[in-house]
C-alpha cells in the first residue's frame, strides 16, 4: 500500500535562491567584444575631440603646446576664441563652400532615392518581360567605378553646357548611387508582407497608391540607410566635385578645404576650424538616422 507524502508546513520555507540564478552568465567572449568596441569608440572619438579643441584656441596657444594641455586647466578662458571659424567661413570662403555642398549634396541623394524606390517597386511587385535580366544587368553595374565615365561624361556634359554646374554632379552621382539603391531597396521590398499588396489590389489600388502609401512608409529603414550612404559619399567627394564643378564660386566644401591645406599649411587652428566645419553635418545625418541603419542594411538577409 502506497503512503502518501505528507504536503508541507504553512511555515516552511524555501530554501533561498542563489545569487544570479536564473540570469544568463556573460562568457569571456562578450566582455572581450565590449572592450574592442570601447577601444575602437576611444580610437574614432579621441581625435575629433582634439580637432574640436584645437579649432577653438588661439594661434600662439596651439603652436607652443598640445590640444592635451587643456585638460589641466579647462578654465583658462584666455585660450579659447571663435575667431578661427570667422576667418574660415568669411575670409577663406568656407560659408560659401558649405552653402554651395547642400546644393549638391541632398538632390544627390533625394534623386537616386526617389528613382531607385520606383525601381524596386516594379523589380518586386510587377511583372514584365526579362525583369530578372534587367536586374542582374543592374546590379553588375555596381562593380564599375566612377572613375572609368569621366571623359565620356566630361564630353556628354560639355556638349550640352553643363560643365561647371550643379546638375552635372547631381546626374554624376545620381547615376552612379542607382545600382546600389535598387539593390537595397528590392531586398527590402521582397521582406514586406504580401497579404497588405493583395489586400490593396482587391480594393482596387493602383500600382501608384500601393507605392505611395503602402510601399514607401513601410520602406522607411531602408531608404534611411541608403540615405545615410548616398550623402556621406557625395558631401565627402573632392575627385567629381573637383572635376565637374572645380575651385572657384561653386565649389564644394572638400575642393576649399584641399585649397585650405596648400595655403594655410602652418594655421593648424583654421585646419581644424575648417575640417571640424565639414564634419559637423555628415555627423548630424548619421546621428539622426542610425536607428534605421542596420534595419536598412539587413533587409532581405533572412527568409522564411
Amino acid at each position: 500500500m502506497t503512503t502518501a507524502t505528507p504536503p508541507l508546513a504553512p511555515h516552511a520555507e524555501r530554501a533561498p535562491a542563489r545569487p544570479g540564478a536564473g540570469k544568463p552568465r556573460r562568457g569571456v567572449g562578450a566582455v572581450v567584444v565590449r572592450l574592442a568596441l570601447l577601444i575602437m569608440v576611444l580610437l574614432w572619438t579621441i581625435p575629433t575631440i582634439g580637432l574640436l579643441v584645437t579649432s577653438g584656441r588661439n594661434p600662439e596657444v596651439v603652436a607652443s603646446s598640445g590640444w592635451w594641455t587643456v585638460l589641466s586647466s579647462p578654465l583658462d578662458f584666455t585660450q579659447w576664441t571663435a575667431e578661427n571659424y570667422d576667418t574660415v567661413l568669411n575670409a577663406q570662403g568656407m560659408a560659401n563652400a558649405f552653402l554651395n555642398s547642400l546644393v549638391v549634396t541632398i538632390p544627390a541623394t533625394v534623386i537616386p532615392i526617389l528613382v531607385a524606390a520606383f525601381a524596386a517597386y516594379a523589380f518586386t511587385y510587377m511583372r514584365f518581360p526579362g525583369r530578372d535580366f534587367f536586374f542582374i544587368v543592374l546590379v553588375g553595374l555596381l562593380v564599375i567605378p566612377l572613375q572609368v565615365a569621366f571623359i565620356p561624361l566630361l564630353q556628354v556634359f560639355g556638349t550640352i553646357g553643363l560643365v561647371g554646374t550643379f546638375p552635372a554632379v547631381w546626374l554624376a552621382h545620381a547615376a552612379f548611387g542607382m545600382p546600389l539603391a535598387v539593390y537595397l531597396l528590392r531586398n527590402y521590398m521582397q521582406g514586406l508582407p504580401g497579404e497588405v499588396i493583395e489586400s490593396a489590389k482587391v480594393d482596387g489600388a493602383s500600382h501608384f497608391v500601393t507605392f505611395w502609401r503602402l510601399i514607401i512608409p513601410m520602406s522607411t529603414p531602408a531608404l534611411a540607410a541608403y540615405a545615410i550612404f548616398q550623402f556621406l559619399w557625395v558631401w565627402n567627394d573632392l575627385l567629381v566635385a573637383l572635376i565637374f564643378l572645380g575651385p572657384g564660386e561653386n565649389e564644394v566644401v572638400t575642393v576649399n578645404l584641399s585649397t585650405l591645406v596648400g595655403t594655410l599649411g602652418s594655421d593648424w587652428q583654421l585646419l581644424t576650424a575648417a575640417a571640424f566645419i565639414t564634419m559637423i553635418v555628415p555627423m548630424i545625418v548619421f546621428l539622426s538616422l542610425q536607428r534605421y541603419f542596420v534595419r536598412g542594411l539587413t533587409a532581405g538577409s533572412v527568409k522564411g
